[in-house]
């Protein structure tokens, strides 16, 4: 039902753990499987049903995803040992995407039409997540999408968890613009995220009367980066916007700090580096520097020290949580009140039942736009600790309601 809390008074209690009862699943995709009108079967006959967790847990993106993966697995945990969804247990299945988008795509096709799960929790890049978009709409099945991207899109078969682009690029931006940093650098991966955020960041840009430097790409996973850096130090720039991704940041920001740059002389915003990130390219780097998000770890409320508390017992005491794994966790008790609420796993209902649904979560008071099927979120800027912790130095005050296509913002009328 719509305005529950996230609850853990059925957790296991003293589990400093987790042994995960994923089952990995081997068997390929069946290319050139036959779909009919009304979508794959989900398997719900049993007192078990499936639900599929795809993630890179290998390749360059696995600096990020493995985490995303354990946040699913300890919901799933959770929710069993709460009595699971409409008195059945959840089975997870987990996939291993590779970082390699046709491989996200096979694998989504398996946990549709081999294992029959009720729905799919993963994804982290653009690039996976439309592999992935056409066979969640061919099969009519539900993707849960947990990572804030560059908006612009609209499935009925996915639900975005993390925040669109209203949600985190707009208020960082503002954020800038209010300090005085109005000469901005931008720095990216290249494929579709970085590429579609910076078109909008350059609108916005024109709009406000900051100036784009400079704008330069490397490939996902790139490791050279001192060409790139030398262009930024010499650009004039007020502060650089980074939409980098995975471990290509421990390399960027080595070389930053080699050049002689720094939070201090030339800030960067980040909006790909969370708490788990920080911790693999090590805070000697990144102390002072600025990230977009919609949760820290050091984010306050009862919700958050509940789900620091049970993350750290699962996994570890040094464990840090991020917001996409935040993100991940929640996705799996909005998908359960959705479930509850339309008293069935048939994934019409499900979609029907998700307008309205609230949850009280670590991050704060989430909910569900039936319309768009986004999320509300709070936008939050941090700066990085030395402590590899982030601290929040500014945050919009209340929920943004998503508007992933930036129809209100007039600046924005020619990018879709």
């Amino acid at each position: 039902m719509s305005g529950i809390g996230i609850s853990r008074r059925g957790l296991l209690a003293g589990a400093s753990a987790f042994g995960t009862t994923a089952a990995l699943s081997a068997c390929g995709a069946k290319t050139g499987s036959a779909t009919s009108s009304s979508g794959a079967k989900a398997d719900t006959s049993g007192d078990t049903v499936k639900v599929g967790l795809l993630n890179s847990l290998s390749g360059t993106m696995a600096i990020s995803e493995v985490t995303v993966h354990n946040a699913l697995l300890l919901a799933v945990k959770e929710i069993n040992a709460a009595g699971g969804v409409l008195g059945k247990k959840l089975k997870p299945i987990s996939q291993d995407g590779a970082s390699d988008w046709p491989t996200f795509a096979e694998k989504a096709e398996a946990l549709i039409t081999d294992d029959k799960v009720v729905a799919t929790f993963g994804c982290w890049t653009s690039a996976s997540r439309k592999a992935v978009k056409p066979v969640f709409e061919r099969y009519k099945s539900l993707l849960f999408y947990p990572v804030q991207y560059e908006g612009l899109e609209q499935s009925p078969y996915i639900f975005y968890i993390g925040a669109t682009t209203n949600q985190q690029i707009v208020p960082a931006l503002d954020y800038l613009k209010k300090q005085g940093l109005t000469r901005l650098y931008l720095v990216g991966s290249d494929y579709v995220f970085p590429r579609t955020a910076n078109k909008i960041i350059k609108a916005y840009a024109e709009a406000n009367g900051m100036t784009v430097v400079g704008e330069d790409y490397a490939p996902l996973g790139s490791t050279e980066f001192s060409t790139i850096v030398n262009k930024v130090k010499d650009a004039g720039a007020d502060a650089v916007f980074n939409t980098l991704n995975g471990d290509s940041n421990v390399a960027f920001f080595k070389e930053y700090k080699s050049a002689g740059l720094s939070a201090k002389s030339l800030p960067v915003l980040s909006v790909s580096i969370a708490e788990e990130e920080v911790k693999s390219i090590g805070t000697q780097y990144l102390e002072g520097q600025l990230t977009a998000w919609n949760y820290y770890q050091t984010t306050p409320g009862a919700a958050n020290t509940e789900f620091v508390k049970a993350y750290q017992a699962a996994y570890g005491a040094d464990k840090p949580t991020s917001d996409p794994m935040e993100a991940a966790y929640i996705s799996v008790y909005l998908w359960k009140e959705m479930v509850e609420k339309a008293g069935s796993f048939d994934v019409a209902k499900v979609k029907k039942a998700s307008a309205g649904i609230e949850l009280d979560a670590p991050e704060g008071k989430v909910t569900v736009d039936g319309t768009t099927q986004h999320v509300h979120k709070t936008a939050r800027i941090g700066k990085i600790g030395a402590d590899g912790l982030i601290t929040e130095v500014w945050n919009s005050g209340k929920p943004i309601k998503p508007d992933p296509y930036l129809k209100d913002y007039d600046w924005a009328s020619g990018l879709s």
